[in-house]
């Protein structure tokens, strides 16, 4: 059954081409997004390898291509509260998928003001839709992407990272007791930090005002195309590369298209968990379409597919490309090794048919990156943000 369903932040990597999965699914589609992420393309002065439409284009190429209409609303979720609301009444969306937060853990460690930014847009925007979903009445399912970053690394290797929650023992006055709480979090910058908010903030108006909310743990996400983008180069999607937006394994990509060393900071021995994002889209709508009951607790999904040492990925691409590997210092604090095992029975069981790294990296390589090799900035190739200013000492 088609379904009004609204995307906050519809024009970014994943927000375009899930709003685009959904509507070639039957539903009605509104994007609401304030553009911002191309306002800091402007400030970093580093723009998309592939050429990126303005969103008018873009939705117009889809209404062209396929007969179908996707609207934009120009909002400022973090901002602009009453715009919210009137959005709510007017639409009366089944579903809301929430992907307006700054996304980039480097961006929102480069100074003092990206990491006010990140968290006046985040943690206000987040907070500001379930204040007006319970001010406008809305029974609306929330579906957000959180990310696996909440969870931390230090647990890695000790146990499966679960789905959200945690049985623990505790000590009471009639023996032990177990209870089901949250996974701890252990965030590893300010973007990662704003991730955690959510999840209280989910919980607590979960528990409160019944708002049901289904919140997706990602992991990394590669890849740049699904079918719906690759249609039209007008509706292709963003690929990022630059050493703040640009994810690892996209980075890696990229670099190998251009012959240039691929940058493992440390000593490459992190463990991540990746996806890409054609199953991203796919994620997001088996979650719409199996919402948990009002009054439940926050569902909690894993969305991740396989999981690799980031100087295993390096090495694999350098393997298929000839590319050598250079090891740099790396400017995060985080451990120099871990192991990584993560739960993610709940889309497995709903169907999910993962994309992996052997499926999809040279294709890659060849229909994107090498494509639009020209369009590189090599000056912006390099990780440049620290997490702690003495490191520029080093």
């Amino acid at each position: 059954m088609a379904k009004t369903i609204m995307v906050l932040g519809g024009d970014g990597f994943c927000g375009w081409p899930t709003s685009l999965h959904l509507s070639d699914s039957g539903n009605d589609v509104v994007i609401v997004d304030n553009l911002s992420r191309r306002k800091i393309d402007v400030e970093l002065e580093a723009e998309s390898l592939t050429p990126i439409a303005s969103i008018h284009s873009r939705i117009a190429t889809w209404k062209d291509l396929t007969g179908k209409d996707i609207s934009f609303e120009n909002v400022d979720l973090a901002n602009e509260y009453d715009r919210i609301c009137d959005l709510l009444l007017r639409y009366k969306p089944d579903a809301i998928v929430h992907f307006a937060e700054q996304r980039a853990a480097p961006y929102s460690m480069k100074s003092a003001d990206h990491k006010r930014y990140t968290v006046d847009n985040n943690v206000r925007a987040t907070h500001n839709l379930l204040a007006a979903l319970v001010d406008t009445e809305t029974d609306s399912h929330l579906v957000h992407l959180g990310t696996m970053g909440v969870y931390g690394y230090g647990w890695a290797g000790k146990s499966v990272i679960p789905e959200g929650y945690l049985s623990v023992g505790l000590e009471t006055n009639d023996g032990m007791e177990m209870k089901e709480i949250l996974h701890p979090a252990d965030p590893g910058s300010v973007y990662h930090m704003t991730k955690t908010l959510d999840q209280l903030m989910f919980a607590f108006y979960a528990k409160n005002d019944k708002i049901r909310v289904t919140d997706l743990h990602q992991g990394i996400v590669w890849g740049t195309q699904t079918p719906q983008t690759q249609l039209d180069e007008r509706l292709i999607n963003r690929f990022d590369y630059d050493g703040d937006y640009g994810t690892v394994l996209n980075r890696f990509l990229m670099q190998a298209a251009i012959g240039y060393p691929l940058t493992v900071h440390g000593t490459g021995g992190q463990t991540r968990a990746f996806i890409h994002i054609r199953d991203t889209v796919r994620c997001v709508e088996l979650a719409i379409d199996n919402p948990p009951e009002s009054g439940a607790k926050p569902m909690i999904m894993n969305q991740v597919t396989e999981s690799h040492r980031v100087r295993d990925l390096a090495s694999l691409i350098s393997k298929l490309t000839g590319v050598e590997i250079q090891y740099l210092d790396n400017p995060r604090v985080e451990a120099l090794e871990n192991t990584l095992v993560v739960a993610n029975d709940k889309f497995l069981a709903l169907g999910l048919n993962p994309t992996t790294l052997s499926q999809g990296l040279m294709e890659e390589v060849r229909d994107i990156a090498g494509k639009y090799a020209n369009r590189i900035d090599s000056s912006k190739i390099k990780s440049v943000s620290l997490w702690r200013r003495h490191l520029h000492d080093k």
